[in-house]
């Protein structure tokens, strides 16, 4: 929050997502491993590639960056992926709807451009859920959380939440997973030029109004899961209270402890 208030509020936010099925990956697995079974591995590469992309955001790819910070998290299956607020130039901030189609798109691209149409067809489509599939993780409630499917829109346009209403035009281009046509409603927006360079789900955002910035920060500083454990003893967390209570008890009752000193639970 400091940073907002000498800078200025975020003007993207971007989510790279390391992609098991980088030939980096795949190809330095032995016979029979998996993603999954090389963590070491999947971390490695993907520091190197999320190196590589900080790099040309600070060379200006999506504008000229005045400030940006970044946390690294692992999701539940293992691969990790990053959360970055970018800070633009007064010069580079996206104002209009045309400032926002340059930097992200939310639709389905042409076919002929055969390496982009794979990225976003097997990394940038969300679903399918909702009544073709209610088992779906993203399922809550009998709806999807993430709000999928979005509705169509022919032009992008401000919203009063922070993001803004994506340009999802009903052009006919669907992806077929799982044996169901998904279209432009059910793509996750993201920006041409870095999905086509680092082949990944890199989910790029407009922060359109100030009222996303508290859930922002919060978001990139949560860190990370953590469990306290112990291999060699067990700890009876119920016996140690009633250890410490009748310790205590014993003590303020006895005429030389008239001021009982507290023990310490647990250590």
């Amino acid at each position: 929050m400091a940073i907002v208030r000498a800078i200025g509020k975020p003007d993207l936010f971007v989510t790279m997502t390391c992609n098991a099925k980088w030939p980096e990956i795949t190809q330095a697995l032995l016979p029979g491993q998996t993603a999954a079974d090389r963590p070491d591995l999947s971390a490695r590469v993907f520091r190197l590639k999320l190196k590589s992309m900080l790099e040309d955001l600070s060379a200006g790819v999506l504008g000229l960056e005045v400030a940006r910070i970044h946390v690294i998290e692992y999701q539940k299956r293992g691969l990790p992926h990053a959360h970055c607020l970018l800070i633009l130039a007064e010069s580079d901030k996206p104002r209009s709807a045309a400032d926002y189609d340059r930097l992200v798109s939310a639709e389905i691209p042409d076919p002929a451009n055969e390496q982009l149409y794979e990225t976003i067809s097997k990394s940038m489509m969300h679903g399918p859920c909702g009544r073709s599939n209610p088992n779906s993780p993203c399922m809550k409630d009998g709806s999807c959380s993430k709000k999928f499917p979005k509705q169509f829109c022919e032009e992008t346009r401000q919203t009063q939440d922070g993001y803004p209403l994506y340009r999802r035009r009903n052009d006919g281009r669907t992806v077929t997973i799982k044996n169901i046509a998904l279209d432009n409603r059910y793509v996750v927006p993201y920006n041409p030029w870095l999905s086509h360079k680092y082949n990944s789900h890199i989910n790029v955002e407009v922060c359109a109004t100030v009222s996303s910035v508290k859930y922002l920060y919060k978001y990139v500083y949560k860190g990370h899961d953590r469990v306290a454990f112990s291999t060699h003893e067990t700890v009876d967390e119920i016996q140690q209270y009633v250890d410490a209570r009748y310790s205590m008890l014993t003590r303020s009752q006895s005429p030389q402890h008239a001021d009982p000193v507290l023990p310490v639970v647990g250590q």
